[in-house]
């Protein structure tokens, strides 16, 4: 990277430029990328492009992407700058008057985030020089610090594009991975500036999460430290507000950590309280117990204690979430964490909704990358396994427990997968939720408010069609209740891994990946639904 002496910067243009970016040619682009080179051409003045997301989301691929599809005219006006802790706004400052005295129109500045007073006086790049005419990309690995920023300094001044979010479809062009299981174990995020996304060795394997380790490296890295450095720069760590004394204990990292893994505790203890050993929806052992393999076929969990295994295993949580802390975690600790996290566009609550108008929602976080939330669920499974109760079993019935434990935990996470992605992909006309009954719910409701109609969905992790998958489709007083909350129930569908088929009483199966597909092109309108006169693949075009 060529370096100027007579600037304070790292300021990279021209043919050391041109170098820069010639690496990621050729590579495919996140959808976002249209956001980018919209703004960059542009005539609007006065603002500045964030791109806010968290590592390994593709931001410094963008910048280079850009570099390439620009005319030669332009790059000759395009300059890249490296920031970094040991620079200050007052050294981007002069740099930037020399840029922009020379005619630079194109600023791209990557790790913008590491000064520590880029927060408090990020105005400076909107109020003075992109007033002027110049296009300024801002990125960085803290970003978190955009997002405070946006909130002060650069209040309307700046046009967001995230990155963090990477739905199926996306993830599944951009690496090749069109399996939704393989997305479920390393979704989340992308190796970008790493590996080359149409390179062959490109795969699963070189994914991120690939075991608990990584997964706690990632959430240290690109989330906690993202998190402090951030309040350590605004407002001269002036907004730490409760975290305050969890930092300067030097607990506030563990803090973190014991806030996303108890997320995921509650999310591990709901499959398994619920759909893996409650009587009612215990699929798990009813699936062993009718296994028509002889080898794999298993009474184990009919044997089980379930209220002692429930106990056992709020108590092993409890162990695991355990630190040596000298400060004690609060609910208005744990409530500016789950903020930030939000911020961050790591979590989403997506509340659940019940048949009964009036009633309050109750939280439901979907956690935005799969692939975290799946290494972490696995790895408190196996250490589940380890436990007095499973450690009597035979190895063959431990591979057979632990299996349908994990088959479980992916059932529940594709419903997630499912239900954040449509929440997504909609606009504010639509409401999507879980919607909840006296006994059973709709794994996801589609309401459409200016037709008042609305799509009842179960989501399976099956690639059978069974019966049983549309029992509560099927139930006339559900579907009477939420035509009394939502309108005209226009299509009863189940989504699975199988081939679209539609039964006798008008129960629609559809693939699931193929729905997660053509999400940017779902919309409800009229309460009507056509389909597909050559192909048994439904899509709701409303």
């Amino acid at each position: 990277m060529q370096r100027m002496e007579h600037f304070n910067t790292n300021v990279v243009t021209g043919p050391a430029l041109l170098a820069l970016a010639e690496g990621v040619r050729g590579w495919q682009k996140r959808d976002c990328y249209q956001q980018l080179n919209a703004y960059l051409h542009s005539s609007e003045c006065d603002r500045v492009c964030l791109l806010f997301g968290l590592r390994r989301t593709g931001k410094t691929t963008l910048l280079r992407q850009a570099v390439l599809d620009m005319s030669p005219a332009e790059i000759a006006k395009t300059v890249y700058i490296k920031a970094s802790a040991q620079v200050t706004m007052a050294d981007l400052n002069r740099d930037m008057e020399q840029l922009a005295a020379q005619g630079f129109r194109y600023v791209l500045l990557d790790e913008v985030t590491l000064m520590r007073d880029f927060i408090d006086s990020a105005a400076l790049l909107s109020d003075i020089y992109a007033a002027q005419g110049m296009k300024i990309v801002l990125s960085g690995t803290d970003s978190l610090g955009f997002w405070f920023a946006l909130h002060q300094e650069l209040y309307d001044r700046a046009r967001m594009i995230h990155t963090t979010f990477i739905p199926y479809r996306e993830h599944s062009r951009l690496l090749g991975i069109h399996e939704i299981d393989e997305y479920i174990r390393y979704g989340g995020t992308l190796r970008a500036g790493e590996l080359d996304f149409e390179g062959a060795e490109v795969n699963a394997e070189d994914a991120s999460f690939r075991d608990d380790e990584s997964t706690r490296r990632y959430i240290d890295t690109a989330i906690c430290r993202n998190i402090q450095h951030s309040l350590a720069c605004c407002e001269d760590g002036g907004h730490f507000r409760h975290l305050r004394t969890l930092y300067e204990a030097g607990e506030l990292t563990g803090a973190i950590n014991r806030i996303i893994e108890d997320m995921n505790h509650a999310f591990l203890v709901l499959v398994l309280t619920k759909d893996f050993i409650s009587h009612d929806l215990g699929l798990a052992a009813r699936n062993l117990r009718k296994e028509r393999d002889p080898e794999k076929r298993t009474t184990v969990l009919d044997e089980i204690d379930i209220d002692a295994v429930t106990q056992r295993l709020m108590r092993i949580l409890e162990i695991r979430n355990k630190r040596e802390q000298t400060v004690e975690i609060t609910k208005a600790h744990a409530a500016e964490i789950k903020e930030y996290l939000a911020a961050l566009d790591l979590i989403v609550d997506c509340p659940i909704e019940t048949a009964q108008p009036g009633t309050e929602p109750v939280e439901h976080i979907l956690f935005t990358q799969p692939g975290m939330r799946y290494c972490q669920a696995q790895a408190l499974v196996y250490s589940l396994m380890k436990d007095e109760l499973f450690r009597e079993l035979g190895e063959q019935e431990k591979e057979l427990v632990t299996g349908r434990i994990l088959e479980e935990v992916r059932g529940r996470m594709l419903e997630d997968i499912v239900l954040l992605e449509t929440v997504k992909a909609l606009g504010s006309r639509y409401k999507v939720c879980k919607l909840q009954f006296a006994s059973g719910e709709f794994d996801m409701v589609v309401y459409d408010s200016e037709n008042n109609c609305c799509a009842a969905f179960e989501i399976k992790h099956s690639r059978k069609a069974l019966p049983e998958q549309a029992r509560h489709l099927r139930d006339a007083e559900k579907c009477a209740l939420t035509h009394r909350r939502f309108g005209e129930l226009t299509e009863r569908c189940v989504l699975y891994l199988g081939e679209g088929r539609k039964e006798e009483d008008g129960i629609l199966y559809r693939n699931a990946e193929e729905f997660l597909n053509g999400l940017p092109e779902f919309t409800l309108q009229n309460g009507m639904t056509e389909r597909s006169e050559n192909t048994q693949n439904f899509r709701i075009t409303m």
